[in-house]
């Protein structure tokens, strides 16, 4: 699993928020301490297995760090590079072995969701760096799946852009088809991709609810005060014995660019192409 992100803060601001402590404990983890070369460790509820560290520092210098990671019984392997864009841009790239979709649609494995933590956890870490408020991060020792975010735009106009097809395969960077009435299709990967959730609650400009099934109900709900909106969004009806944190952790992880989508002028996501090596470790 490859990801790769714009970040608009110089190489050694980004640095700095990847190896300083309390930094970390700010957009990363719980907990987290570090003494390069030789530690690089975060855990607590807001990390998969989090009850204790469980990194061991591979390699450090001023553009990559790699560490591994024992996930369910594995160690896997982490490397964060940097690359400068420019005097004030930062390309960060991350990659993370042994992920596996499967795990993913099993719930086998909490190495399923590497994925999506990873592009929520790099999501905070650009918030931090432009000094936004956070995401809500995952609480690994929860079932309660909600959250707050406040957009500086009218609610008309970001619940356009929650419920139209086009604006919304635009900030969450993935085609969604979206048929704004209780009873239709919101359908990830469009229309034609062969699955689609459905909307069983919606009152127009304020509140929409889409089931999915097996992973719950997602709800949204908007509330405007001073041309300022507050988007409430809850994960409900799920298998308690088995959260969807994958799932949850991709659609607040979406949320950060539908904040930026509103708020950033000549908006362009953080989110660049990135290719999968095609190793045996990637294949899990």
């Amino acid at each position: 699993m490859t990801l790769a992100a714009r970040l608009a803060a110089p190489i050694t601001r980004v640095r700095q928020a990847l190896t300083d402590p309390a930094e970390l404990r700010v957009w990363l983890a719980e907990y987290a301490e570090v003494d390069l070369p030789k530690r690089y460790e975060f855990w607590g509820r807001y990390t998969p297995e989090g009850d204790a560290p469980h990194q061991r520092l591979l390699h450090a210098d001023d553009d990559r760090l790699r560490f591994a990671w024992l996930l369910d019984g594995v160690e896997t392997t982490t490397e964060i590079t940097l690359s400068p864009d420019g005097p004030e841009t930062t390309l960060l790239t991350l990659s993370q072995s042994h992920f596996d979709f499967a795990d993913v649609v099993n719930g086998t494995s909490i190495r399923g969701v590497l994925q999506t933590f990873w592009y929520l956890t790099t999501a905070n870490l650009e918030a931090h760096l432009a000094g936004k408020p956070l995401l809500p991060k995952v609480d690994f020792t929860s079932t309660d799946l909600r959250g707050e975010l406040v957009i500086a735009a009218p609610a008309d106009k970001v619940w356009e852009s929650l419920t139209d097809s086009e604006q919304a395969s635009a900030w969450f960077g993935h085609p969604i088809g979206i048929e704004p009435w209780v009873g239709g299709r919101y359908a990830m990967g469009g229309f034609d991709s062969g699955f689609a959730a459905k909307v069983v609650d919606l009152e127009p400009g304020r509140k929409m609810s889409v089931d999915w099934g097996p992973s719950g109900v997602t709800s949204w709900e908007l509330a405007e005060s001073g041309g300022r909106t507050k988007l409430t969004f809850v994960q409900s009806g799920f298998d308690e014995q088995q959260p969807p944190y994958a799932a949850w952790a991709g659609s607040v992880s979406g949320l950060a660019e539908l904040r930026r989508f509103h708020e950033v002028p000549d908006w362009q996501p953080i989110w660049l192409p990135a290719e999968i090596p095609a190793t045996a470790d990637t294949a899990g």
